[in-house]
């Protein structure tokens, strides 16, 4: 097979149109971003599309601070539609807390408090 040199050998412009088209630098191409000044061009580089990552459940968290506003001695943190006890804030009386998760600074503050954490 013939180099696109030979091909074109005699032809003057080299399949580009004009003279003068071909000479700059963006027009070579070559290694990395060569001829990135064209339009046709931009889109190329870089990634695309749409990546999962899996679904993401939203956690529903409360903090024990935040069990104040509830004036029952045993509170079902589930039900009322809560994921997760974090231990941010202060707990002055004795509760049940019953839970899917909590944390371990929360387990201590409940429990220095006289209560206790159940997790289901």
């Amino acid at each position: 097979m013939r180099t696109k040199t030979k091909k074109y050998r005699g032809s003057h412009t080299h399949g580009r149109g004009s003279k003068k088209k071909g000479r700059n630098k963006g027009e070579k191409g070559g290694a990395g971003r060569g001829g990135a000044k064209h339009k046709h061009l931009k889109g190329s580089w870089g990634r695309h599309g749409f990546i999962y990552h899996g679904v993401k459940h939203p956690v529903s968290t409360i903090n024990v601070g935040d069990l104040r506003q509830f004036e029952e001695q045993e509170i079902n943190l589930t039900e009322k539609g809560y994921h997760k006890l974090l231990g941010s804030g202060v707990i002055d009386r004795e509760v049940t807390v019953i839970v899917s998760a909590a944390t371990e600074r929360a387990v201590e503050k409940i429990t220095a408090a006289g209560g206790e954490v159940r997790t289901d």
